[in-house]
C-alpha cells in the first residue's frame, strides 16, 4: 500500500490541515504525535492569523468584539499584538483609536487579497452600481498615510473613501461629475465633521476646472499639496453614470477611454507630494468575445507617461457584485456552457511618485 505524503503547515488548524491533505482529523493528530511536532507554537501563529484576518474584514471591530469572536480574553490579544493591557484610549478598545495595533496586524501587505464579504456598519452601503468595497480605500489609506493628512478621491462615486477618511481622521477632496449622486453623499456628511473635506462636481479631464477646484480645496485646508491619491474609474463603459460628454463611462473606443484616463492623471499628479503613493484600483472587461485586460492597459499608460514606481500589483477577490446578486447561479450556468471565465478578480496598482 503506498504511504501518503502529508503537508503539514503550521499556520492552519488541525482541521484545516487534514481538509488540504484529504485525511481525516485523528490521521493528522497522529501524525503530529509522530513527528514530535509541538502544537504549542503553531497556536501561537493560528491566533494571529485569525487575529489578522479578523481586523482585515472588520477594521473598526471593538478588542471586545474581538475577543468574543476568538473565545479569549483581550489582554490575551493585546499579548498577540503587543500592546501594554492599559494602551487602549478608552474602555470601549475601539481599533480606530489603537494605531500600533492596525498598523502591526491590521493591514494587508500581501499581493492577494481574499476579502470576501462586504464590510458593514456606520455609513457604509452597496447601494451605487460600481461601488469599491470599503476594506479597499480603509487598508491603502491606513498604510499610506497619517492622521490629518489629505486623500484626493478621483472618482468619488458613492462616497466610501470619503467615509473611510472620516472614520480614520485623514482629511479628503474628491470629485465626481454626477450631481445626483454628490447631493446624496453631501446629505450624509454632518456639519461637524472631523475632518476637512471638499467635494467637487468636476471633469477631472479639464485641466483648468481641475487645478482651480484642487487649489481652492487644498487653500482652505492650508495645504499646496495631497498626500495620497485614490484612482477608481469606471471600468470602460461596462456601467454607464450620466449622460455628461465628459463622463468617462460614455466613452465607446478603448484608445479614446485610456488616453482620456491618462489626462485625469496628468491634471492630478501635480497636486500630489513626491515621494508619496497613489493606487488605481480596476478590472477587465469583456469585449468582442474575448478578454479586454483593461488594467493592464491603464498600468501601462501610467509606466509610460508619469515619473513614479510601480511598488506593487495587488489581486483582490470581487464579492458581492450588485449587477449579479440574485443572480449569480444564471451566470455560472452560462459561463460552464461556453469558454469564458467569470470575472472574479480585480487589481490594485500602487505606484510611488517620484
Amino acid at each position: 500500500m503506498k504511504k501518503t505524503k502529508i503537508i503539514y503547515d503550521p499556520s492552519l488548524t488541525i482541521s484545516e490541515n487534514a481538509a488540504n491533505n484529504n485525511l481525516s482529523v485523528s490521521s493528522i493528530r497522529r501524525y503530529i504525535r509522530l513527528q514530535g511536532i509541538d502544537r504549542a507554537g503553531d497556536n501561537e501563529i493560528i491566533r494571529q492569523r485569525r487575529i489578522r484576518e479578523e481586523i482585515q474584514k472588520s477594521p473598526d471591530i471593538s478588542l471586545a468584539e474581538l475577543s468574543r469572536r476568538l473565545g479569549c480574553s483581550v489582554n490575551t490579544i493585546k499579548k498577540y499584538i503587543h500592546l501594554s493591557p492599559n494602551q487602549s484610549k478608552n474602555g470601549s478598545g475601539n481599533l480606530s483609536t489603537i494605531d500600533k495595533y492596525k498598523r502591526k496586524i491590521g493591514i494587508n501587505v500581501d499581493s492577494l487579497w481574499v476579502i470576501g464579504a462586504r464590510a458593514k456598519g456606520g455609513k457604509r452601503e452597496n447601494t451605487y452600481h460600481g461601488n469599491f468595497i470599503p476594506q479597499v480605500p480603509n487598508n491603502l489609506i491606513r498604510r499610506y498615510t497619517k492622521k490629518g493628512e489629505i486623500v484626493i478621491d478621483l472618482f468619488m462615486g458613492s462616497g466610501t473613501t470619503l467615509f473611510e477618511c472620516e472614520a480614520l481622521k485623514r482629511h479628503y477632496i474628491g470629485y465626481d461629475i454626477n450631481q445626483a449622486i454628490i447631493e446624496h453623499v453631501q446629505s450624509k456628511m454632518d456639519e461637524g465633521a472631523p475632518i476637512q473635506y471638499a467635494i467637487n462636481n468636476c471633469d477631472v479631464t479639464n485641466k483648468e476646472l481641475f487645478a482651480s477646484m484642487t487649489e481652492l480645496s487644498l487653500s482652505k485646508m492650508g495645504k499646496r499639496k495631497a498626500d495620497f491619491l485614490i484612482v477608481h474609474p469606471p471600468y470602460w463603459d461596462i456601467i454607464h453614470f450620466t449622460d455628461n460628454a465628459g463622463d468617462l463611462s460614455n466613452i465607446t473606443s478603448l484608445d479614446d477611454f485610456l488616453n482620456m484616463f491618462t489626462l485625469s492623471i496628468s491634471n492630478v499628479l501635480p497636486f500630489l507630494k513626491a515621494d508619496r503613493h497613489f493606487a488605481i484600483v480596476i478590472g477587465d472587461v469583456y469585449r468582442n468575445s474575448e478578454v479586454a485586460p483593461l488594467g493592464f492597459y491603464v498600468m501601462n499608460e501610467v509606466k509610460k507617461n508619469f515619473k513614479c514606481k510601480l511598488k506593487g500589483i495587488v489581486i483582490k477577490d470581487m464579492a458581492g457584485n450588485k449587477a449579479k446578486i440574485g443572480i449569480e447561479n444564471l451566470w455560472r450556468y452560462k459561463a460552464s456552457k461556453s469558454d469564458y471565465f467569470l470575472f472574479k478578480h480585480e487589481y490594485i496598482f500602487v505606484f510611488r511618485k517620484i
